[in-house]
């Protein structure tokens, strides 16, 4: 690891931060900003994160969410957290989707989705991957959310973001794109939330353009 990295992330404030206050990642504030702006969470509410390693969203969400139920979700291995029920797997796979649906019979109140594609440095082609993982998470969502409920997923800044929010549209009554203080100056990532999810319709058909 790059010595000059390792002195960025220790003057970040947010890192700072984060270690102080016990979350797994600095992410933790912008999921806090984005509940800030737009309320997300009540007591008792199911959540599904999506992209979720190392963590930090669903330590927020138990937090804040007294007596919830979380269903973590990512390819990487994640340490356990408590009220938090981990499915280590590809989001996108027939048995990953399974497992979610077994330990979400019910369905969610909210899907988070902070995935985001393996970096390439160019911009182009890593807006190219987060648009494929955003419509990936949008599917889910539509999948497993109960109507009314909310979505919210990370979008790399490119020229499809706004085509992905007139999609996004399709399917919540209010939508509406959100840059977090936490984000890091250099990132180009955005989150678009998804408030109150429209009558149900079949989710394998959504943005199948870009898959």
């Amino acid at each position: 690891m790059p010595k000059a990295w390792r002195a960025q992330q220790t003057q970040d404030r947010f890192f700072r931060q984060a270690k102080q206050d016990g979350y797994r990642a600095r992410s933790a504030y912008k999921l806090l900003e984005i509940d800030a702006r737009f309320p997300l969470f009540r007591p008792g509410i199911t959540v599904l994160d999506l992209g979720a390693a190392p963590g930090s969203w669903s330590q927020v969400v138990a937090q804040r969410a007294p007596k919830c139920k979380v269903v973590a979700v990512d390819l990487l291995a994640m340490d356990p957290l408590p009220g938090v029920e981990i499915i280590r797997g590809d989001m996108t796979r027939p048995e990953c989707i399974a497992q979610m649906q077994a330990a979400l019979p019910g369905g969610a109140h909210l899907v988070l989705c902070d995935a985001a594609p393996n970096t390439s440095g160019i911009a182009l082609v890593d807006h190219a991957g987060s648009i494929r993982l955003g419509v990936a998470a949008l599917r889910l969502a539509q999948q497993f959310l109960k109507e009314g409920g909310a979505f919210v997923v990370k979008i790399f800044q490119g020229e499809d973001l706004s085509k992905f929010v007139k999609l996004t549209k399709q399917y919540f009554q209010t939508v509406q794109i959100f840059r977090p203080e936490a984000s890091r100056k250099e990132s180009t990532e955005h989150y678009v939330v998804g408030l109150k999810l429209r009558e149900v319709v079949e989710a394998m058909s959504i943005g199948e353009e870009w898959l």
